[in-house]
């Protein structure tokens, strides 16, 4: 597997007239590309799985796999919160060409810890040697893998990454501090990338970066090469970006921004709506200060 590290995109997925819009989808992985990114994550939550069919999710999958052509890392999202579904989800992934898959921990059932344990087991179980990568973020599922179960998953050899989105800088060092170099640990949050790499971390799974790939490489390489001055300068430089991209649920604001900057429209599936006044007007005030519209 490529090396997981440095700044990857969590995708979000363009809808034309209630479809896929595969055309926009390569479009964005292409900006993604040219703009410094390292690997691509479709079909996570900013990719709005949730509310796609199946065979959608997968096509999606296969398009982001075709669309990299090897450039740089594709890990399809396929969790869920039944453990035999996830299991097949990760068979669809493999079969996509994907080169490894995404697993949130399972969300509304809350399971124990143990239960965590054993969920991941399972799918390491029936898909051996193939890269997962375990996501924790008890904002959205009611559960948080604590550091020690983290631990105890790391002990599968095809668990290889974890993506944090617990957001303390603490938790960062007790994983680092029970995993060490065994897991590479990605931050899940946008607004704490340079601190997290600093306390251990090899990248982020980005939301902004849909929006702003180059700026979320180039803080994520100066973080990681110890320049903390221009990290620090460029974390700052993001942080309104970063708080726009968040006033109203994921994907919503990342989705509009995108549809300002012409990648392509603003269909988003209910659920959610499109993003509502006056958050449209500072996003797109925002976008021009950056230079991204």
């Amino acid at each position: 597997m490529k090396t997981i590290e440095g700044s990857m995109t969590a995708l979000a997925t363009p809808f034309q007239n209630g479809r896929f819009d595969e055309a926009a989808y390569r479009e964005l992985i292409e900006r993604q590309i040219a703009g410094g990114t390292s690997g691509i994550v479709p079909m996570g939550t900013t990719g709005e799985a949730a509310t796609m069919a199946p065979e959608e999710r997968w096509r999606a999958v296969r398009v982001a796999v075709e669309a990299a052509q090897g450039r740089v890392l594709v890990v399809g999202g396929a969790g869920s919160n039944n453990t035999a579904e996830t299991v097949e989800s990760v068979k669809r992934v493999r079969e996509a060409g994907a080169d490894g898959a995404l697993i949130v921990t399972p969300y509304y059932n809350k399971p124990t810890q143990a239960g965590l344990v054993e969920h991941y087991r399972a799918i390491a179980r029936a898909h051996p040697g193939f890269p997962l990568i375990a996501y924790n973020v008890p904002g959205r599922t009611g559960v948080d893998m604590l550091p020690e179960t983290v631990a105890r998953v790391a002990e599968l050899p095809e668990v290889v990454a974890i993506k944090e989105a617990s957001v303390t800088m603490s938790r960062a060092v007790d994983l680092m501090e029970l995993c060490g170099d065994r897991l590479a640990l990605l931050s899940g949050d946008d607004f704490t990338v340079m601190p997290f790499i600093a306390c251990g971390g090899k990248g982020v799974i980005s939301v902004s970066s849909n929006v702003a790939p180059r700026l979320m490489a180039d803080l994520v390489a100066a973080a990681r090469a110890g320049d903390l001055a221009v990290a620090r300068a460029l974390q700052v430089k993001m942080n309104t970006l970063h708080k726009l991209l968040f006033t109203e649920s994921n994907p919503i604001p990342v989705k509009w921004a995108l549809h300002l900057m012409g990648v392509f429209g603003p269909e988003i599936r209910l659920p959610l709506m499109p993003l509502s006044e006056p958050h449209a007007s500072k996003l797109r005030e925002e976008l021009g200060r950056l230079n991204l519209l």
